[in-house]
């Protein structure tokens, strides 16, 4: 093995996602001398944060406690931002996760995301409102925000990413491209340097102080998905990027690390089934997402409701159902609206060319054309149609409490299928990333079997298990990417 071990650095951080990143600036900022390897090349950097909207989830009391983190937009001046609060963010981790997330990692989270997204403001990183993706124009011309996240980077998680790249440059840090770790060095049970191949197939090793582990989860390996996460977990479609297969949880399992959080879930969401290259795309990221569905019902291939769309507002609940839609026949299903849900859906996922759709002036023929059970989808709708209270008032940017009283309810934001043209747009299962990852302490310090750190190794972003299980609140996967990456860097 050709090797250059005389290459040292005071830290190494493997992954140069969001939460990889926000690592290397903290420690640039105390003088550490930072070598970020990264998986992809150039051209495919970033991780999943590539692959994201921007969107973060901090806590905050209204567009005033705001304005000196967004960019200007002329809309300010007609819109509502509601305030959201430390303990409301605690409470939507408690309430998504069913009470599994780890509560000391929760509270630091809401405690500094805050605090954390102004730092990185502060470094280069710019922010503004998602008027697009969390905000309905109501009739008296203003913007009403809902749903706890409201802030996103600008150009989304291509944004980010380059935002990112910008201040690494800045602070000094090297950024090493497709380079792939493989395995950790060890010496007398501390962590000293990584091994990693490079993108022509070379094999290095880099010591260091501190090492900290930002590559991800194992989300792109289907033989790890079928193992942790359970059989036919193979047939979901990566989200983001094709890296991350779990190298580096593997090798810090190898070194005695212990496992944290839930490995036998992820998040998940409706991902669209027919457009081509509907894996890792590039150029439509998170784009290839159908996330309008609270405003329509959701049939199988058997023509049948299978949850509740209207649970709550999709923020909540949009990470766990792309497992529903992997349960049903075939792994697919089809959201459906007629003509005057249709002008809702959001533009950036429904109006785009090459999507999956069906269009058709009958339920009969719209049937046919998706390839659903004509019969039992056109009774699902007629009797969806009767149940719905038609005396509540029908508001999207509120749980208005507009029902259907069939089995399963929709509990919210209920509207009959019932005004042609219908369509009906067919989705499975897009995973995103696993919940699953190391223990660590709450500034990210790799814990071993006997509970104390391993020397010299960190972990954070989704690396770093406790804080999600099942499901989780929209936005929070970047927050607690800044959150911890900046407390793996002020210590590593």
């Amino acid at each position: 093995m050709e090797s250059t071990s005389h290459e040292r650095y005071d830290v190494v951080v493997v992954g140069g996602g969001n939460a990889g990143f926000s690592a290397a600036h903290a420690a640039a900022e105390r003088g550490r001398r930072v070598l970020l390897l990264e998986r992809g090349t150039r051209e495919m950097s970033g991780g999943n944060s590539y692959y994201t909207a921007g969107a973060t989830r901090i806590p905050h009391g209204g567009l005033d406690d705001l304005r000196d983190l967004v960019e200007p937009d002329e809309r300010h001046a007609a819109t509502v931002v509601p305030p959201y609060s430390s303990d409301e963010y605690l409470a939507d981790l408690v309430k998504v996760t069913e009470g599994r997330t780890d509560p000391e990692m929760a509270r630091v989270l809401v405690d500094e995301a805050a605090d954390a997204i102004r730092w990185l403001h502060g470094l280069g990183l710019r922010y503004r409102l998602m008027y697009e993706r969390q905000a309905y124009a109501r009739p008296d011309g203003t913007h009403l925000f809902w749903g706890g996240l409201h802030v996103g980077n600008v150009g989304g998680g291509v944004g980010l990413v380059d935002d990112h790249t910008a201040v690494a440059a800045r602070l000094g840090t090297e950024v090493r491209y497709g380079a792939r770790g493989t395995s950790l060095i060890t010496e007398d049970g501390a962590v000293t340097g990584v091994r990693y191949t490079t993108h022509d197939g070379g094999e290095r090793e880099v010591r260091a102080d501190s090492v900290v582990l930002a590559a991800g989860g194992f989300e792109s390996s289907p033989e790890l998905r079928e193992r942790h996460l359970g059989p036919g977990w193979a047939n979901a479609k990566v989200r983001g990027t094709p890296y991350n297969t779990g190298d580096m949880l593997l090798a810090a399992l190898d070194v005695g690390a212990r496992k944290g959080g839930d490995w036998s879930s992820c998040h998940s969401v409706q991902w669209d089934a027919e457009a081509e290259h509907n894996e890792s795309n590039r150029e439509l990221t998170n784009r290839l997402t159908r996330q309008s569905y609270p405003l329509g019902i959701i049939v199988n291939r058997e023509g049948e409701r299978f949850l509740d769309e209207g649970a709550d507002f999709r923020n909540y609940t949009y990470a766990k159902y792309g497992r529903e839609i992997l349960a049903q026949p075939g792994s697919v299903a089809w959201q459906v609206f007629d003509a005057s849900l249709r002008p809702a859906l959001r533009t950036e996922e429904y109006d785009m060319p090459g999507i999956g759709v069906h269009t058709a002036d009958t339920l009969e023929a719209l049937a046919d054309q998706a390839g659903i059970a004509r019969d039992a989808f056109v009774a699902t709708v007629e009797r969806f149609n009767e149940s719905i209270d038609r005396e509540a008032p029908y508001d999207p940017t509120v749980k208005d409490g507009r029902a259907a009283a069939t089995t399963p309810p929709k509990s919210n934001w209920a509207a009959p299928i019932e005004t042609a043209p219908f369509y009906a747009y067919p989705v499975t299962c897009g995973i995103t990333f696993t919940f699953g990852g190391v223990k660590g302490d709450l500034d990210g310090r790799v814990l071993g079997a006997d509970g104390a750190p391993i020397p010299g190794l960190l972990a954070c972003g989704e690396m770093l298990g406790g804080l999600f299980s099942g499901n989780y609140p929209g936005g929070s996967g970047l927050a607690a990417g800044m959150v911890f990456g900046r407390r793996a860097g002020a210590v590593a």
